[in-house]
């Protein structure tokens, strides 16, 4: 290793971050590298053949792509490079030159935004006719860094120049500024995260890749952990779109953890991308699927991989969906004080009672939310909430009106002015940063939790807040509470838990998915008034008051309802067995429980692990 190499190597974590600098490992490398070249058709490429990277880092993909690259393209290519990273760039040009010695490098310690931005864009972010050459070949691994860390003001100036919207990362910009340099009949693969095929903030960046690319194939790489940092990696095969390309379906690939036996065993999850199924890696299970990328004649909508057999599950589900969780009421998320340490706190009856603040309220957070109610022993935190209606408008309480509020806050009033942005809305300091509607905390609501490993629903009917780790349902109609017992019912089913993953499948490490509102307002009900729904009602509302008085609840009655979800939604106990394993799901359950599953499961494909679903544990530790 060179002292550059060293160096690089010991880039810290916080420069990693602030740079979005995560270099590719060799293996994604050389798979990212041998995908462009079979979609290259090199027997019909012109020479010299040219290739860029964009971000180089200490060359791994450039290293990748020329170790696969033809000998008799090899002594004709030309390599451009370019990266910020002084000390980066200086190992790769060591390690390129000496490992390469007939290729032609042209490695910049340049940004390629500006150089894009000066030599193939106008001052209005079109394209002019470029006076830097297109590319044969790219392939990239883009800085990976947020609008928090980018700040607002470079934010701004990338979306002037490319023409974004939204919430912009930087990554975004780099994919805009190759399909400047690419040739037509180019090929790119390029490595980015997977955030921006199911998030509204991404809905811009999917369809400027729509309207400007062809994609050959997608590979949501999801929870492989091929990286060391916590992002959650993509493929993207795409080539420059013309008025000829192609318009035949892309091609998706992806790869999740899953519970279950597999037959099958490979050594990397990139081998395990060659099998459909569950996929054993050095003892993790994977979950590999293919198929075609779906949006639905509409490239803004979320994109997600569709096949025949998830196709015709949903167009099941469809068939027998009376309403959604949207349609229900409003789903929000939870209140964010900006200020935790100040108002959320659980040590409040400690306080003596001379100094106990008057506005303290219950407050749900991710640590307590079970499923179906929250545990009778479970210690919730209180919110000192500042916040009233009066005569239909929101407003801050007179702390005059509350002595023991008033001074409280007063001990804490520079931690609270501190926060700049409050002072500047013309806001109150005391005030909550986003504390919803005072009045609706009294209605009953459904709360879940933003990121779980399963849906986890909870039936609030206390009166308390919601934090801003939870999102919440309040029923429009208020007289009319069965529809959101169903709901609770169906939110907490092993069904909702197949839809999701057919429907949007996205996952977090760990197997654990996010439950955003974009994701839970598609949710399907069944009709309410039929008897198989009154009846669905009915036990949720048992199951709901045995839980007062039971730790575990009653798994039998649990384990009767997820049945009876299944069936409203038109799949016979057959397709329930061969979905998930219900021997697994109640190996702890009483005898009696045991032997009414052994004969649904006789004959059904195991695919569902260890972890049983209708454990009423928190999701989240």
């Amino acid at each position: 290793m060179t002292i550059a190499q060293e160096s690089v190597s010991k880039l810290a974590a916080t420069e990693r971050k602030a740079t979005g600098a995560h270099y590719t490992p060799q293996a994604l490398a050389a798979f990212v590298a041998s995908q462009i070249l079979a979609a290259l058709q090199l027997n019909d490429k012109p020479k010299p053949i040219r290739i860029l990277d964009p971000a180089m880092g200490d060359g791994e993909l450039l290293n990748a792509i020329l170790n696969e690259l033809p000998s008799s393209l090899l002594q004709h290519a030309i390599v451009d490079g370019f990266d910020t990273n002084a000390v980066a760039l200086a190992a790769a040009q060591d390690r390129l030159s000496k490992s390469f010695p007939t290729v032609a490098f042209n490695l910049s310690n340049e940004d390629f935004l500006a150089v894009v931005g000066e030599h193939y864009l106008n001052s209005q972010g079109g394209l002019f006719a470029p006076t830097a050459p297109l590319y044969d070949a790219v392939i990239a691994n883009p800085p990976y860094v947020r609008t928090q860390v980018m700040g607002a003001t470079e934010s701004q100036r990338l979306s002037k120049q490319f023409g974004l919207t939204g919430r912009v990362d930087l990554y975004h910009a780099f994919l805009e500024s190759i399909a400047q340099v690419l040739r037509v009949d180019g090929v790119a693969g390029i490595i980015c995260s997977n955030r921006f095929m199911t998030t509204r903030s991404g809905a811009t960046v999917r369809q400027r890749l729509a309207e400007q690319f062809t994609l050959f194939h997608i590979w949501d790489l999801g929870d492989t952990r091929l990286f060391e940092a916590a992002v959650l990696p993509a493929v993207l095969l795409l080539t420059k779109k013309n008025s000829s390309s192609d318009v035949a379906p892309s091609r998706f690939t992806s790869i999740y953890s899953a519970d279950g036996q597999a037959q099958i065993h490979e050594a990397t999850p990139l081998t395990a991308l060659n099998h459909d199924g569950l996929v054993a890696v050095n003892g993790d299970v994977f979950r590999v699927r293919h198929g075609v990328l779906n949006y639905q004649q509409d490239p803004v909508a979320v994109w997600t991989l569709s096949n025949s057999e998830s196709d015709d599950w949903l167009e099941t589900v469809v068939a027998h969906t009376h309403s959604t969780f949207g349609k229900l009421g409003k789903i929000r998320v939870g209140v964010k004080t900006t200020a935790d340490k100040v108002f959320t706190r659980s040590d409040w009856d400690s306080f003596p009672s001379e100094k106990q603040p008057e506005l303290l309220l219950p407050l749900i957070t991710h640590y307590v939310v079970n499923r179906f109610r929250i545990p009778s022993d479970a210690v919730c935190p209180k919110i000192l909430y500042t916040h009233q209606v009066v005569n239909g408008k929101r407003t801050v309480v007179d702390l005059a009106l509350y002595p023991k509020s008033h001074e409280y806050l007063k001990e804490h009033r520079q931690t609270l002015e501190a926060r700049h942005y409050v002072i500047e809305a013309g806001r109150k300091w005391f005030e909550i940063w986003v504390p919803q509607n005072p009045d609706a905390w009294a209605n009953p609501k459904l709360v879940f939790p933003d990121i779980a490993e399963k849906p986890t629903f909870c039936m609030d009917l206390g009166g308390s807040v919601v934090n801003g780790d939870c999102y919440w349902i309040a029923p429009t109609d208020k007289k009319d509470l069965d529809i959101l017992w169903l709901a609770l019912a169906v939110g907490n089913s092993s069904f909702i838990e197949e839809f999701y993953d057919h429907k949007f499948n996205n996952k977090l490490y760990a197997g654990r998915r996010r439950f955003m509102t974009q994701y839970v307002e598609q949710f399907p009900l069944p009709d309410p008034t039929t008897p198989l729904s009154r009846k669905i009602i009915s036990k949720t509302k048992q199951i709901y008051e045995a839980l007062a008085s039971m730790s575990e609840g009653p798994r039998d009655l649990i384990s009767e309802v997820d049945g009876l979800i299944w069936t409203s939604f038109g799949f016979s106990r057959k397709e329930i067995s061969r979905k998930r394993d219900l021997q697994l799901l109640v190996q702890n359950a009483p005898s009696k429980l045991r032997k009414s599953r052994k004969e649904i499961s006789a004959s059904g494909k195991k695919t569902v692990g260890q972890r049983d679903p209708l454990s009423l544990q928190p999701a989240i530790e």
